[in-house]
């Protein structure tokens, strides 16, 4: 028998818990099958991508948000 790949370390969960649990572990790994699948070698990954805008000086010196009765609602956006 193999080691289990999830473990419940505190608590009691029943079994629709569980099976919750496991329906979004499972929809997850499909999606990062998909992920996978979608971008190729070629290009790089999405998380290598938000890295390099994380690190880039340009995007953190720019002025996106202007003083105004609005400002707060669009500091969010891109």
């Amino acid at each position: 028998m193999t080691p289990p790949d999830v473990r419940v370390v505190r608590g009691a969960p029943d079994d629709v818990e569980l099976a919750a649990l496991v329906a979004g572990l499972a929809a997850g790994a499909r999606t990062a099958q998909d992920d996978d699948a979608a971008h190729p070698a070629t290009e790089p990954a999405p998380a290598v991508h938000a890295r390099r805008r994380w690190r880039d000086a340009a995007d953190r010196l720019s002025d996106r948000l202007s003083p105004g009765p609005d400002a707060w609602r669009w500091s969010t956006h891109p």
